[in-house]
């Protein structure tokens, strides 16, 4: 299952080389709208057709955009046209190519980003940046909200728009794990005693990622331990402790750790199929549908751990060669809309979790949240992110993943 490893590690190699040349002190990013009133904007965007490249792998993710964002913006006169990637990286790498070839009407509107993948166009000044403040529905996002001021430990000053918020999730099957652990630990234990009834998709893979980051919180004695900004020394004397103790591991997962899920999908069809025990997941609020339609088990139950678990929102960056700029800009403001967060919130859609300030809206507004099916499998947001633990900064994700690759990938073996 594992030999998208060898693609992801060109791609990462032809990123950095692009990287590189597109960092020129002399190539800044785009421009916002400038004076431009919002019904201008609106005016323009009509006629354009917006690409947007995301995650191509989420059938519900895909369904909601298809069947719900698409037509809002047709209704608005925007064609809204989504692009399945196998990996953001695909759109980044894009995008810097376009970019180093001075492309000023490219083919990437908006993108789907995750957190290193945005700490990497900002560093090559491949976004564009200051719109999304500008973004009418902004009104309703809380201004002292971390997850959507910081993107892993990047600031996202204005290049990214908020989409909807994620918590990292342990899932289990309670017919078949009587006593669950409460820990991460504990988790890791389990797994020992119970052979061959746990993995977790390998990194860099972005759920087998976030995977490695609890950990290493846990194992390094909680997130005061570990600095949230990529500091050598602290890795050098981190990292170690961590990939020994999943290299320990590594025999007692499935298929003895000679392989590992190549991506949270897998891993699910494992965990549906019944080969494993436990599942995970950044989007918990999907497993209502999953086991609704029968895809999961009906004894599937979410797994909190004491310590909390790592928590973000995602966003819809827009690149600097956009060819779409207003077009992209009433996208996100109508993502970012009460009426298309409930629908996206609701479980039967695609059941992500608003970043919305519920707080900020009217009462008819607010009313489309109230009014959403509760879950007997997932609990409400403020429950499951209680004690939520911060994302540590981008530049921890890739040398902890590298160090994965070379350390307990194949320990098991």
């Amino acid at each position: 299952m594992y030999p998208r490893r060898a693609r992801l590690l060109l791609s990462a190699a032809l990123l950095a080389l692009v990287v590189s040349a597109c960092a020129a002190p002399d190539a800044p990013g785009g421009s916002t709208s400038g004076s431009r009133s919002w019904t201008q904007i609106l005016q323009q965007a009509e006629g354009q057709t917006v690409d947007l490249w995301m995650y191509g792998g989420d059938p519900q993710g895909n369904a909601y955009v298809d069947d719900a964002l698409a037509p809002a913006a047709a209704e608005l006169g925007v064609t809204l046209r989504r692009v399945p990637v196998a990996d953001t990286t695909d759109a980044i790498t894009r995008i810097l190519a376009e970019r180093q070839a001075g492309e000023e009407d490219g083919t990437v509107d908006l993108v789907w980003v995750n957190g290193d993948n945005f700490a990497t166009g900002k560093q090559a000044d491949a976004w564009r940046c200051g719109w999304s403040s500008e973004l009418p529905n902004m009104t309703f996002v809380a201004e002292n909200d971390a997850l959507v001021t910081r993107d892993f430990g990047t600031e996202v000053d204005g290049c990214e728009a908020p989409w909807h918020k994620a918590q990292f999730t342990l899932v289990y099957d309670s017919a078949r794990v009587a006593e669950p652990p409460t820990t991460l630990s504990g988790v890791l234990q389990w797994a020992q005693d119970h052979p061959g009834r746990f993995t977790y998709p390998a990194p860099p893979d972005f759920t087998g990622s976030v995977f490695l980051r609890q950990a290493l919180y846990s194992i390094s004695g909680g997130v005061d331990a570990v600095p949230a900004r990529f500091d050598q020394d602290a890795f050098d004397d981190l990292a170690p402790t961590l990939y020994e103790t999943l290299a320990d591991a590594a025999p007692s997962l499935w298929r003895q750790g000679r392989t590992y899920p190549r991506d949270s999908v897998a891993l699910d069809r494992l965990y549906a199929d019944g080969q494993v025990d436990m599942t995970m997941t950044y989007g918990p609020a999907t497993l209502t549908k999953l086991v609704e339609d029968g895809t999961f088990p009906e004894s599937t139950r979410v797994l909190p751990l004491d310590e909390g678990t790592i928590g973000n929102a995602s966003f819809l960056a827009m690149p600097a060669t956009a060819g779409d700029v207003e077009g992209a800009m009433a996208v996100a403001n109508l993502a970012l809309s009460p009426e298309q967060q409930a629908i996206k919130a609701d479980p039967g859609t695609w059941g992500q979790f608003t970043v919305l300030d519920t707080d900020l809206l009217n009462p008819s507004d607010r009313e489309r949240f109230e009014d959403l099916p509760t879950s007997h499998v997932v609990p409400p947001y403020d429950v499951l992110a209680r004690n939520a633990l911060p994302e540590l900064g981008s530049a921890w994700v890739a040398e902890l993943d590298d160090g994965w690759r070379r350390a307990v990938l194949g320990a098991g073996s």
